[in-house]
Formats: C-alpha cells, structure tokens, sequence
C-alpha cells in the first residue's frame, strides 16, 4: 500500500494534468454535458482560489515562525524578479501594437510575476539546501506578489470603468486572501488553537490531495482557455517556448544570486519555482485568458528541471 501510495505522489503532476484536460474534453464533445458544464463553470472558477487558499494554510500550519530568518540573498531576488517583471510590462505599454502580441507578453509576464511555489521547499531540502531560509523567503515572496499585481495588471489591462486605484484596490483584496490570509490564519492557528495545528501537522500528505485536486481544476481551465482564445497554434507554441525561456533563465539567475551569498540551491529555486497554479487563476481571471497557456507550460518545465535535478543529486550520492 506504501508503495502504491508513493508512485501515486510520484505520478501525481501528469496524473492532475491528464484528468483535467480529459474531464474537460469529455465536456466539451459531450452535449447531453452541456447544461451541466455551463451549472459547474462558475462552480470551478469561485473554488479554484480557495483551493490555492488551502493549500497555502496548511503549509503555513508547518512553519515554525520563530525559526525563519531573512538573508541577503532574499533582497537580490526580489530586486531580479522585479526587474524581470518591468521588462515586459514595458514591452507591452509601448512596442507592442497587435492582440497576439500582447497575449505573447502577458503569457511571459504571468510566469514571472507569481510567487514562489509552496513545494519549492520540499525540494530545496531534497537538495541539501537551507528549509528555513526557504521557508523565509516564501513568506517574503507572497507579500511581494501580492503588491506588484495589483500595482502592474492595471496598468496594462485598464479598465474603461475603473480608475487605475480602484482596479488596485480590487485586486490587492482578492490577492490577499488568496495569498495572505492564510499566513495571517496559520500563525493564529498555531497561537490560539494548537490542537488543530498538530492535526493539520499529523497529516503531511493533506495539502499534497488538495494541491493536486486544485491542479485538475487549473488544467481543466488553461485548456479551456486554449480551445476559446482563437490563438493560432504558432502563437500558443511561442508562448510555450517563451515559458521555458523564462523558466531556465529563473533557475539560472537565482543561482548566480545564490553563489555569491552562500545559498546556490535555495535561492535557485526561490527564483525559478513559481506557484503556478496562483499565476493561470490571476491570469484568466485578470488579463487575457489565452495568457494562462504561459504558465501552464511553466508547471511542465519546472517539474522537469527539478527532476533532472533531484536525478542528479541521487546519481552523486550514490557515487560517493
């Protein structure tokens, strides 16, 4: 059974990808479905951010504040992200002229914008890099993703009936919860009701179901999203090649960043780990819906290097 359970995990990216893209596809060359597509459609979309919530609550449950310290690295990667976020909110305020240029863009912007992923601590401790510290910096990127997409999407999606602060405003609130609320919920968990915190922490695989049920939802709606776009497939193929692009480059830079502040793996993948998931809610929910394509291929790439990493640590040790 542990052994079943374990390939489960093992299999579990590509088995939430599949059953969300056939689950889609059912319903959609299915029409005796129709009628109940169009009942559970708004049904999906209200919940997806309340999965991401959950998971983000019972991570925080894991933390042991008191342990968590920041570094210097943590500024150098912000200071990065953030750069790598003007550029192309730059491009998309004055080079870009045409629809498919700017979903191009947008799908690029949302794989860079987003939050380190929750999961990027397990990882970081798989390959011998610093949890705490990790942890920290998870902390400090939720509360930096949760000012600069409020503060950029308006800016290159402006709303013909909002003002550039009430569309902040707007966003900041639902980012928020999503994103630091259930910090704020965890530490008070762990403060005033530790009963309920041992439980969460006797249960280490319950955000593992939660995040991959989120996952079905997420693919289910990014390939939604790619048959209603009316992208040509050249386009979606860019925007999947521009993903890996930004995806190698992040694992890169964070690095080089972390080579010369005494943390290579743990900073790599702050930078290069995003929260996915996070990123295709606010980009069909925010920008154009053809841009979640961007970091649906994200959540491919990534997983892949760290495959390729963690296959690489395991064939060292083995060796030694």
């Amino acid at each position: 059974m542990h052994r079943l359970l374990d390939t489960i995990k093992d299999l579990a990216l590509p088995l939430a990808m599949a059953t969300g893209t056939i689950l889609y596809l059912i319903g959609r060359y299915t029409p005796a479905l129709d009628e109940f597509g169009d009942c559970i459609e708004p049904i999906v979309n209200e919940s997806l951010p309340w999965f991401l919530f959950l998971v983000l609550y019972v991570t925080f449950c894991k933390v042991d504040f008191h342990k968590m310290r920041f570094e210097a690295w943590h500024v150098w990667v912000v200071v990065i992200q953030t750069i790598f976020t003007i550029i192309p909110v730059g491009i998309i305020l004055y080079l870009v002229d045409n629809p498919n240029d700017k979903v191009f863009w947008e799908a690029t912007l949302m794989c860079i914008i987003g939050p380190t992923a929750t999961a990027s601590a397990v990882v970081t401790a798989k390959l011998g890099g610093n949890l705490a510290s990790m942890t920290a910096f998870t902390l400090l990127s939720n509360f930096v993703a949760a000012i600069e997409i409020p503060f950029f999407l308006p800016i290159i999606e402006p709303h013909a009936n909002l003002t550039f602060f009430q569309a902040f405003l707007i966003i900041l609130y639902k980012v928020l919860i999503v994103l630091v609320l259930p910090l704020l919920l965890a530490w008070l968990t762990r403060r005033y009701l530790p009963r309920m915190q041992a439980w969460v922490v006797a249960h280490p695989d319950l955000g593992f179901y939660i995040w991959a049920w989120s996952l079905i939802l997420v693919m289910g709606t990014t390939v939604k999203n790619i048959f209603n776009c009316g992208a040509s497939l050249m386009l979606l193929l860019m925007i999947a090649l521009s993903a890996l692009i930004v995806c190698l480059l992040q694992f890169k830079v964070g690095k080089l960043i972390g080579e010369h502040k005494n943390g290579h793996i743990t900073a790599e993948q702050a930078l290069g780990q995003k929260n996915t998931s996070f990123e295709i809610w606010v980009a069909f929910t925010y920008v154009n819906p053809a841009s979640s394509v961007g970091p649906g291929c994200y959540i491919l790439w990534q997983n892949l290097v760290n495959s390729w990493e963690l296959w690489r640590d395991r064939k060292a040790n083995y060796k030694l």
